[in-house]
């Protein structure tokens, strides 16, 4: 299954460059994969054509195993400092689960 993660960012966080920033991509990669999953790939938002998504920073594609890889990720490897990045990064974030009949995985 594929996680869709689009994420808006508190500014002290200094997307894409800031060091807090980074330390909470390498902590999703860590706790995703000890999960058996994987980050396909992240991309910064260009802009928002329709809705009411103005503002948001960035968009992931992340890969998990089944649906219970995904749910228990908060007892994964690594999560608590996931969970603690994300709470200081994270301004606003919404996830989409998209179907993966007939997509690729990693």
């Amino acid at each position: 299954m594929v996680m869709l993660n689009l994420n808006r960012y508190k500014a002290d966080v200094e997307f894409p460059h800031g060091g807090q920033y980074s330390n909470y991509m390498a902590a999703i990669t860590h706790s995703v994969k000890a999960n058996g999953g994987a980050v396909l790939w992240r991309a910064d938002v260009q802009g928002s054509v329709v809705g009411g998504l103005e503002g948001f920073h960035e968009v992931l594609a992340v890969w998990y195993p089944n649906y219970e890889a995904f749910t228990s990720l908060p007892d994964a490897d690594g999560a608590k400092e996931m969970f603690r990045y994300r709470k200081i990064c994270v301004e606003e974030a919404h996830i989409i689960e998209l179907s993966t009949a007939g997509a690729l995985t990693p």
